[in-house]
């Protein structure tokens, strides 16, 4: 429904009261962003998230970067070869610089990828890298364990670190390389990358000052911001009242009922994403017994209604899911649908001894997902249909993640972008039977286990055949989906608002994770 003029103006102010964003008169180079959140930390491998890998693309460059159509394009990395079923080596670009003043070389390359073995969150992924050499100044040589069919899948979240910087001692004693969730470290305060802004002023959750890295390496780049103002707005009416007021520049998360007014306003654009990230909901089995038994899972999974939060919540803005993955990847399984049967799940709950049902509480975010605290009200309304009744709380994503690491609710809600843009990452991090020395399983928060699937996904992550390798991961996806390991509801479209001039359309894609420093301002 329009805003009227009133009222938008009142929406304006709460948004930024406190935010100290004032409207700006801003140069034709000067970015002014409305995020709905803000990255939550500066620490490239303290969180593995949308947030933090979208400052990546800021402030730092990735050996190798996806494009619009899923190609690999060199970044920091200019030529890569395989020389046998478990060797490859990356020639790096020669001439680039650390905000820091440092020369980037592979040294840097070595060091971040040995960090990133050592980190929670990526160990998992980058566990098929057994080392890492720098055979010279400006080549890497990079050994699997086995043969590894996604070694360069995996190059696109390699943004090399500056070593030197992040080498020593805090005043107070501390590693300046330490990871600690949540954590108050030096890495987490500080950057220095080799990417096209520098960080200049930080309050979390607040705002964000960035400004054009003067040596930046990539003379190419058509991009001309100078300068960035980013202020996270977590409310979705706000942050379109945001940009259609002229306060901001460039806002993400569109709501689905706003589409048709950014659309048609005056002054403003709509881009419309096909998006690959899966929407779902962890059951823990941990702190609920009823869900170590697939047919209380089964059931869940049968109460929700993919197909309806689709069309009446997200208005079409999504695809209703029955697996991890969206199609065009490797695991797609055509043959799983979304399988509404309330009749089904509540014969299931009597079956397993739970007619009368029980209670759980569930956790979302409010400002992470298209429509998320929404969204989780529903699937509690319909988990209500199975007896199951649900104290539901929802929260910002600064306070959403930890608590989510505590791993203390019954449900939670997750969304999940494939870091590598392969079926096995979902499976590795969402699924796995947790591992703390590997890192498998890093986000089963439900504690789920099935080894059957981990053991075909694993196999399948050394199966040089791609054919044979699709097949093997479809056939994981029918296991988890007969298991109700996972339930899914639907893979989220992206869409993006910005002011006239403002060329968003080139810069961003299906990954979500706009690459800022290509965008070109015309007013």
């Amino acid at each position: 429904m329009t805003l009227k003029k009133t009222i938008l103006a009142s929406v304006i102010g709460a948004a930024f009261a406190g935010a100290t964003l004032m409207p700006l008169a801003a140069s034709a180079e000067t970015l002014r962003i409305g995020y709905s959140a803000d990255f939550e930390t500066l620490d490239l491998h303290e969180q593995l998230s949308g947030g933090v890998l979208r400052f990546s693309h800021m402030t730092f460059d990735p050996l190798v970067r996806w494009t619009k159509d899923f190609e690999f394009e060199p970044r920091l990395a200019t030529e890569w070869e395989q020389t046998d079923d478990t060797h490859t080596r990356f020639t790096l670009r020669e001439g680039v610089t650390f905000h820091s003043g440092n020369e980037f070389t592979a040294k840097d390359v070595v060091w971040t990828i040995e960090r990133l073995k050592e980190s929670p969150d990526y160990r998992a992924i980058f566990e098929p890298i057994e080392s890492v050499e720098a055979v010279d100044d400006y080549t890497v040589e990079i050994t699997t364990a086995e043969p590894y069919p996604l070694l360069l899948n995996l190059a696109t979240y390699i943004f090399p670190m500056d070593s030197e910087f992040y080498t020593g001692e805090t005043e107070d004693g501390n590693a300046k390389d330490e990871i600690v969730k949540a954590g108050n470290t030096f890495a987490s305060r500080n950057a220095s990358g080799t990417g096209p802004f520098k960080v200049t002023n930080r309050r979390q959750g607040v705002r964000v000052d960035m400004e054009r890295f003067e040596d930046y390496w990539d003379t190419e780049s058509p991009g001309n911001v100078s300068e960035i103002v980013l202020t996270p707005i977590a409310e979705n009416a706000s942050r379109v009242a945001a940009l259609l007021s002229g306060s901001v520049d460039f806002i993400d998360a569109v709501p689905p009922n706003d589409l048709d007014r950014v659309r048609d306003a005056q002054g403003a654009n709509l881009v419309e994403v096909p998006g690959t990230r899966i929407i779902g909901f962890q059951l823990n089995e941990e702190t609920v017994e009823a869900f170590q038994d697939e047919r209380v899972r089964q059931a869940v999974d049968l109460a929700i209604n993919q197909e309806g939060i689709a069309d009446r919540l997200m208005r079409g803005f999504a695809t209703p899911a029955a697996q991890f993955s969206p199609e065009g990847y490797a695991g797609h399984n055509p043959e799983l649908t979304p399988r509404y049967d309330l009749e089904r799940a509540q014969a299931l709950m009597a079956e397993a001894g739970f007619e009368e049902g029980f209670s759980v509480d569930m956790i979302a975010p409010n400002n992470r997902y298209v429509n998320d605290a929404q969204i989780a009200q529903a699937v509690a309304n319909m988990l209500s249909r199975i007896n199951i009744t649900v104290n539901l709380r929802t929260m910002p994503l600064a306070q959403y993640w930890p608590e989510y690491d505590e791993r203390a609710s019954d449900i939670a809600m997750i969304g999940w972008h494939s870091d590598t843009e392969d079926t096995a990452n979902f499976f590795q991090y969402l699924t796995f039977c947790i591992d703390e020395e590997s890192g498998a399983g890093q986000y089963n928060y439900g504690s789920y286990c099935n080894e059957e699937i981990d053991a075909l996904v694993t196999e399948a992550d050394s199966e040089v055949d791609l054919e044979r390798r699709a097949e093997m991961l479809q056939q994981a996806e029918a296991m988890l989906y007969e298991d109700a390991g996972f339930v899914m509801l639907h893979w989220q479209n992206l869409a993006y608002g910005a002011a006239d001039g403002i060329d968003i359309e080139p810069v961003v894609n299906a990954i979500d994770f706009p690459y800022l420093g290509d965008l070109v301002i015309e007013r």
